[in-house]
């Protein structure tokens, strides 16, 4: 299985830019064994192309170290799943959860945008250079971080314990990706236009303030 990331604020997970929560959650959550909704995942009445695509079957770790069985499973799967977990507080989690993967799914929808934009800021930040070197590329893009978080991509990392992850976009909510998304459009021309450090940052800062925040 592909590397998982936790999304600290929707609480899911997510493999090939695809939100997933975990059969533990949904036993939390619905206050049931998680024996017995291993059962439920092992006995739906899916087709098997269905439960390939919507089902990871994977493990963990318990209180005792030992390895447990336990299920990955998409929106579909979870719906389809939960479905027949009937009362009205059951048909609340199930509202709330799938709002949440709604959530989450539009959040990496931002995340795959900003990182296509991602290609032309990057040819963007070489050509203005004649012999681009790394700090160039870290320099531009935390000039940005700064501006739409506060702080840079290191001090992020340390703030939230996200160790030494290669981006921290994952890790983003979703005004804060769009808002960088955008200082990179703009930064682009600027970059062209051979403008200096001082002067780009004062000029996103300016556009950040003014047609992303007000906007």
């Amino acid at each position: 299985m592909s590397k998982l990331i936790l999304h600290p604020e929707f609480k899911l997970y997510e493999r090939k830019d695809k939100p997933l929560c975990t059969s533990l959650q949904v036993a939390e959550t619905f206050e049931k064994r998680h024996d017995v909704v291993l059962r439920d995942i092992r006995f739906l009445d899916c087709s098997d192309d269905f439960r390939l695509h919507n089902f990871v079957e994977s493990s963990y770790q318990n209180e005792q170290n030992k390895r447990q069985p336990m299920f990955y499973m998409t929106k579909d799967g979870f719906v389809f799943l939960v479905m027949g977990y009937r009362g009205k507080k059951a048909a609340a989690f199930k509202e709330a959860y799938i709002k949440r993967f709604n959530d989450y799914e539009q959040q990496i929808k931002n995340y795959i945008e900003s990182r296509e934009d991602f290609a032309p800021f990057t040819r963007a930040i070489q050509d203005s250079h004649e012999i681009p070197k790394s700090h160039h590329f870290s320099n531009e893009m935390n000039m940005i971080n700064r501006i739409v978080l506060g702080m840079d991509a290191k001090h992020f990392k340390e703030l939230h314990g996200l160790g030494e992850v290669q981006s921290i976009r994952p890790f983003l909510n979703q005004v804060q990706i769009r808002s960088i998304r955008k200082l990179q459009i703009e930064d682009i021309p600027l970059l062209y236009r051979g403008v200096s450090y001082g002067e780009r940052k004062n000029a996103l800062n300016l556009i950040y303030q003014q047609k992303i925040l007000e906007g």
